[in-house]
């Protein structure tokens, strides 16, 4: 059964265009450094250009949204989006300001053969986002928001020290010990998924659990060792590569990264959330889609299911009916069904 209803209600904008700018930039960052393409490094960053512009250009919107509503502010949950929304924000100009100074440096090692700033340098803003988003984390989880790309960059504060003084020559060390923060945190998320597959596999052979109860474990399951499993093999690739303990180009050694974004894409069609004061929606993108353009309520209100019928052709066949849908509420007519009352009859036994 594929209803539309709920890839409408949980389809997460913010999340679909960070993880598919990543996903297309890391496949032009490879195909740069195998020499396969020979471009500028500020065209290689265009993805990561594009998420950053539609990140401030909505928090710009949302803001000037927010000023013309007055009456927003004494509503406690929209003042908590728009935090939420300006810390995001500040997160993501020092993540711009990182990548510029990345870009920047690398066209002039190209150009000039020597890099214009030390990497340390350069690494300053992304350490100093790694160090705030501590704070948001915590601020996050008391107010009930998610904080995905807060707790990466807060697990990973050491990993970018140590990545900014081997790309420096400060320390010697092989990449193999300069990735050893990485290598921690995929071990703790491996045990994790090893956790997910055997509670999913538990409530498999317990009768007493209903089939959503399994359906969901087995989904978790399949979703977190499709994201870690391939998020440990790129790893391992990387850093032989780096090592040159073998002979591989930087696109296959980068190929299970793909598979890691590919499957984040795909997960953000069915994950909630998601800050409803970006652009100044104050509702799912959705929603605020089929608001705007109420002739395409008709692909939200449809729903396709596959059964096998019993006939004697014994053929699957394919039925599509509209299905009313929560989320677009239509005035509808309801019918009265007349019903028919039957009189009682007693039936008298003779004695």
């Amino acid at each position: 059964m594929a209803n539309l209803q709920g890839f409408f209600q949980e389809f997460n904008a913010s999340k679909f265009v960070l993880f598919t700018c990543l996903f297309l930039f890391s496949i032009l960052l490879t195909l740069q450094l195998d020499k396969v393409i020979h471009w500028s490094w500020w065209t290689i960053f265009l993805p990561l250009w594009i998420w950053k512009a539609v990140a401030i250009s909505g928090a710009g919107v949302g803001s000037y949204v927010w000023w013309r509503r007055p009456q927003s502010r004494l509503n406690t949950e929209e003042y908590i989006q728009y935090k939420a929304m300006l810390i995001s924000l500040a997160v993501h100009l020092l993540l711009l300001m990182f990548e510029l100074l990345c870009a920047d440096n690398l066209d002039t090692g190209e150009v000039a053969g020597m890099h214009r700033h030390m990497w340390i340098l350069v690494f300053i803003p992304l350490v100093f986002v790694s160090m705030i988003s501590i704070a948001i984390c915590v601020w996050s989880v008391r107010h009930d928001r998610s904080f995905e790309l807060e707790l990466f960059c807060a697990v990973n504060i050491l990993q970018f020290v140590f990545l900014a003084l081997k790309l420096d020559g400060i320390i010697p060390w092989s990449w193999e010990i300069t990735f050893i923060p990485l290598w921690i945190v995929l071990c703790i998320s491996l045990v994790g998924v090893l956790y997910t597959i055997i509670f999913a596999g538990i409530l498999l052979r317990m009768p007493e659990v209903n089939a959503d109860q399994r359906r969901s474990s087995t989904n978790s399951a399949l979703g977190y060792s499709f994201l870690v499993v391939p998020l440990l093999v790129f790893l391992v690739l990387l850093t032989n590569k780096l090592d040159q303990t073998v002979n591989i180009s930087y696109f296959a050694a980068t190929s299970p990264l793909f598979l890691t974004f590919f499957t984040l894409i795909i997960t953000s069609f069915g994950t909630r959330g998601g800050n409803q004061y970006w652009c100044g929606l104050r509702k799912p993108p959705c929603q605020f889609l089929f608001g705007v353009c109420p002739c395409l309520q008709l692909f939200g209100n449809v729903s396709y299911s596959l059964y096998t019928t019993n006939n004697n052709n014994n053929r699957d066949q394919v039925r599509m009916e509209p299905d009313p849908v929560e989320m677009f509420p239509e005035k509808k007519k309801k019918k009265k069904k007349e019903q028919t009352v039957a009189p009682a009859i007693t039936l008298e036994m003779p004695d």
